[in-house]
């Protein structure tokens, strides 16, 4: 795996990991600068390449009266301060072609696709023109092993920086299952492999129009995915996730991020032996 397309992990171990991590959504303008200051001074304690995550805006809600955001601009404008003032990477979604380049121009280095949106050829391409490193989230309706078309549009549309993330399989209308050999298939691909660990926790298409979660399972599924070979996680974290204006459900308490990357050091150390 060539990782000089992919700036931030120029320095990454093979006894660590990466990590991609934030809140669901920007929520305010305040908060967000709270949450990456903790995580990167954790991630700078224990030497992990760290991403701050945060959509500008959430298009995929159940119901029309859901939060969306605070504005697009000012969300996007949000995530470069913070870049400047952590000196660290930003991630977040885009959901149509035009918003590829409009997080580009607030220089977003990771443009994230929603798993939903895997297959948009129109989409992929239009990121990959940008330039900056592409995480596609592989389908809850796809195989690991077919997520390599995704790749490979990306790729032939001159972008050599894009990575997968694996976030669970629809097992029924209301959960998901996660299924480990898709990591071992999508590192096939010779990209990095994220594992979502806690949107694959979710448990969609509630009654209520609000999407439901396990965040007990968090510290499982995350040890699982080191275990198996995950070269990144990718996690939702909010100090207060009753609170939390998105996803809160299955986001995992900020004060419990520390404790859980101590763990799974230990288990990356172990496997990289």
């Amino acid at each position: 795996m060539e990782l000089s397309h992919f700036p931030f992990l120029k320095n990454l171990k093979d006894n660590r990991f990466f990590l991609l991590a934030g809140p669901c959504v920007i929520e305010d303008e305040e908060s967000p600068f709270k949450i990456a200051e903790k995580l990167n001074n954790i991630c700078k304690s224990y030497d992990i390449p760290y991403a701050f995550k945060g959509s500008y805006r959430k298009a995929n809600r159940s119901r029309l009266d859901s939060f969306t955001g605070i504005g697009d601009e000012k969300a996007l404008n949000v995530l470069r301060n913070i870049k400047k003032e952590f000196n660290i990477p930003v991630v977040t979604d885009i959901h149509a072609t035009e918003e590829a380049q409009m997080a580009a121009d607030y220089d977003v280095d990771i443009l994230q696709i929603p798993a939903f949106l895997c297959r948009q050829t129109d989409l992929l391409i239009a990121a990959a023109k940008t330039g900056k490193i592409i995480n596609i989230k592989k389908g809850q309706f796809l195989s690991g092993a077919s997520m390599r078309f995704a790749v490979e549009k990306v790729q032939q549309s001159g972008n050599n920086s894009v990575m997968l993330t694996e976030r669970g399989n629809f097992f029924g209308y209301q959960d998901l299952v996660v299924d480990y050999r898709n990591i071992y298939d999508m590192k096939q691909c010779d990209v990095p492999v994220v594992m979502d660990v806690t949107h694959s926790l979710q448990q969609p298409n509630q009654t209520s129009g609000v999407t439901g979660g396990k965040p007990e399972l968090i510290s499982l599924i995350s040890k699982a995915a080191i275990a198996v070979g995950s070269d990144g996680l990718f996690m939702e974290t909010h100090p207060n996730p009753a609170e939390a204006k998105s996803d809160g459900a299955n986001m995992l308490r900020l004060d419990l991020v520390e404790p859980l990357l101590e763990q799974l050091i230990k288990i990356k150390e172990a496997v990289s032996l």
